[in-house]
């Protein structure tokens, strides 16, 4: 091993006959670290925008959502609350009613939707830090309610904090025969006291209001749309999921926060795999130049394989040195790209030099998060494709040359 690894070695930086064996060997290499580059790049990126999608959704979903499997309502058994109020791994809840509803302000109109929750909703999710403008006030001192709506909504109404025109909810009238058209919706007159800012389809879809409010509005007494659970420190849903689905029974749907956004998680880690293997596959075409690279110097060291015949040396001895030759073109590639990708990497959390096009509150250039393991999937896959590259030549020429050797 150590003689086939010192001959590899020596054969890889010696001055070749003919310099175009040189030329091709330094575009492997170069093909090999520009593609493990890339890949270690990409991957980061992909990490990053997951963790930003992450942080995103942390802020608008709730740990854990229960909502009825049948229906739009439920009415939540006094027993059920109380369990929930006990349950391990549950800091704490919101009664949720949510409803479309048409807005309006001084002369322009929106459809939304109308989410009621309870004052402490800021503590199940996030939104109290995802502010744009004023607070997430749903109730003042005096028992006042006010209103929380979503920077798109406030756009297409041109609410402004500062104004003092009053926002109007209207609801379709749920119960009774209406037969006069002005009395066919319940209204509201509500004050907005913040603009919050997550994300356009989220700012142009939600505005918040008390749960009282929108029970008002839509005539209910204790009927829900939706419980919205908060884990405490530490807890993952399935340690408490279970639970609560056992607690809640067949008849409801009690969903994670992976499970509110499945569709949005699939789509992202099937486009992270098939990126992985595009990039792969391009890995596997640059090195091709391997291939040509090792064929060459197999041929011109014709006369060294026979040397080495004579003096003793195994058929297996011969191949691998020519399989470490190839090998290390890649080794050399691969650490030489992790390298360049991490700087990259690095400079881009530090600096961020690629910017994000368009406004955003969260961040304004390409988020990047490094894993370990990704280094080490991609430096593993770097190898195996090296490896094969290199036995492909070293077994097929060598073989031939030996087969010439032992009729001589």
């Amino acid at each position: 091993m150590k003689l086939s690894l010192y001959i590899a070695k020596r054969y890889l930086f010696a001055k070749k006959s003919r310099n175009a064996i040189n030329v091709i060997s330094g575009i492997s290499a170069a093909g090999v670290t520009i593609g493990t580059m890339v890949l270690i790049i990409v991957l980061s990126v992909f990490n990053g925008l997951e963790d930003m999608v992450n942080t995103l959704f942390s802020t608008f979903d709730p740990d854990l959502e229960v909502k009825i499997s049948r229906g739009k309502v439920f009415v939540p058994g006094t027993d059920q609350l109380k369990a929930l109020d006990e349950m391990e791994g549950i800091a704490d809840y919101s009664l949720v009613l949510e409803e479309n509803a048409l807005l309006h302000y001084d002369e322009k109109q929106y459809i939304a939707t109308v989410k009621g929750v309870n004052e402490n909703y800021p503590d199940i999710t996030g939104l109290d830090s995802a502010m744009w403008d004023g607070s997430f006030l749903l109730k003042a001192d005096n028992g006042r309610s006010y209103a929380v709506v979503g920077l798109g909504v406030a756009n297409n109404l041109g609410i402004g904090l500062s104004f003092i025109t009053p926002l109007i909810i209207y609801v379709p009238e749920r119960v009774g025969n209406v037969t006069d058209p002005a009395n066919a919706f319940v209204r509201k007159v509500i004050f907005p006291s913040g603009i919050f800012c997550v994300e356009q389809e989220y700012d142009s879809r939600f505005i918040y209001v008390p749960i009282d409010v929108m029970r008002e509005l839509l005539m209910y007494n204790d009927e829900v749309s939706s419980l919205e659970i908060k884990f405490t420190e530490g807890t993952e849903a399935e340690d408490v999921q279970p639970a609560v689905e056992k607690l809640f029974g067949p008849g409801y749907t009690v969903r994670n926060k992976y499970q509110q956004q499945e569709i949005f998680y699939k789509v992202m880690k099937s486009e992270r795999l098939a990126i992985f293997f595009i990039l792969t596959f391009i890995l596997i075409i640059a090195s091709f130049n391997i291939i040509g690279s090792l064929t060459m110097l197999i041929i011109e060291k014709e006369r060294d394989i026979s040397i080495l015949r004579n003096l003793g040396a195994a058929n297996k001895l011969i191949k691998r040195i020519f399989i470490f030759e190839g090998w290390m073109i890649s080794v050399i590639g691969a650490v030489s790209g992790l390298l360049l990708g991490l700087l990259i990497c690095w400079l881009q959390q530090e600096f961020g030099m690629v910017k994000l096009q368009g406004e955003t509150l969260l961040l304004d250039a390409y988020p990047v998060t490094m894993k370990l393991t990704d280094f080490f999937a991609v430096l593993g896959t770097v190898l195996l494709i090296g490896y094969i590259a290199a036995w492909y030549p070293a077994h097929y020429m060598s073989k031939k040359y030996l087969k010439h050797e032992n009729r001589n």
